[in-house]
């Protein structure tokens, strides 16, 4: 009953806000790194945020999620409250990344830390090299995150997959939280989308991932491959189009469109073709890492 009270609520507040949006003409421009042709609503995150943060309240006091878990994923409203703002003023980015730099370090700090990194043949222990490492994970997967909430229903379904995932896995309450907060949203987003995400829904999402990421390679190491693989089609879009604009020495700052789900539109494919095609990479990817788990 919990979860479709709010899968309900998600879709309902993202109506809401939706109506609220275009009533008042808070609208997303079109401009040079825009995937859609018509100014549309921005901020459909917020009833991600408001019906996420509400069920982790109900896991907390209910006793179904750990502690440290809750609160390292309880600082994550604090990138969401900025974003929020950063849609609507469009912060500096020095704002943006100290309150980045913040929840990287106050998701670490209940998370106790990122205790090792291992690479199979080798594995890091430093504790300074480790949370170095994690610090700068959190703040590339709320960023990359972002910079790939394009085009319809691809950030949330991106969202969805690992929250099904992670529980078909690790078999936590907390993932069918994320799921249904995703989904209400996502039936407003798909193609044609009614309205985006906005900066304040993916940013938490991308921190949320990192989180997960960190979390559950604390209880095993070898989930931290889980995760990176689950999550790769994100990451490695996000991170090989970085490398080749440094490369090229363009401007990191400054809007495009590059990365690839971007250029697979360019080049006609709709969005849905973009978001299903992932998503079927997606599910061979768990198909891959689910057998050499049961194996």
């Amino acid at each position: 009953m919990l979860y479709l009270v709010l899968l309900l609520l998600s879709f309902s507040l993202t109506y809401l806000i939706k109506n609220y949006y275009i009533k008042h003409a808070l609208l997303e421009e079109v401009n040079e790194r825009s995937s859609h042709t018509v100014p549309t609503p921005h901020g459909g995150g917020i009833a991600i945020a408001l019906v996420w943060f509400s069920g982790l309240f109900y896991l907390y006091f209910t006793h179904e999620i750990d502690t440290a878990l809750f609160f390292a994923l309880l600082v994550g409203l604090l990138i969401s409250v900025v974003s929020f703002f950063d849609d609507l003023y469009d912060l500096s980015p020095k704002i943006r990344l100290v309150a980045q730099a913040l929840v990287a370090f106050g998701g670490l700090y209940f998370l106790d830390g990122f205790q090792e990194l291992n690479f199979f043949f080798f594995t890091i222990e430093n504790q300074l090299l480790t949370n170095l490492f994690a610090f700068l994970m959190i703040i590339w997967f709320i960023n990359l995150y972002n910079f790939l909430d394009g085009i319809d229903g691809y950030a949330g379904t991106e969202s969805l997959f690992l929250a099904l995932a992670g529980f078909i896995l690790f078999g936590d309450s907390v993932f069918l939280v994320l799921a249904v907060s995703v989904l209400g949203f996502l039936l407003w987003n798909w193609h044609p989308a009614k309205i985006f995400m906005g900066d304040v829904g993916s940013t938490l999402l991308g921190y949320n991932v990192a989180i997960f990421t960190l979390y559950y390679a604390n209880q095993a190491s070898s989930n931290f491959w889980v995760w990176i693989v689950l999550f790769s089609v994100f990451w490695f879009d996000a991170t090989l189009t970085l490398f080749l604009r440094m490369r090229n020495g363009e401007k990191l700052s400054q809007a495009h469109k590059k990365h690839y789900y971007q250029k697979l539109t360019q080049k006609g494919w709709s969005h849905s073709k973009v978001t299903l095609s992932a998503l079927l990479l997606n599910i061979v990817l768990f198909g891959i890492i689910y057998l050499l788990i049961i194996i």
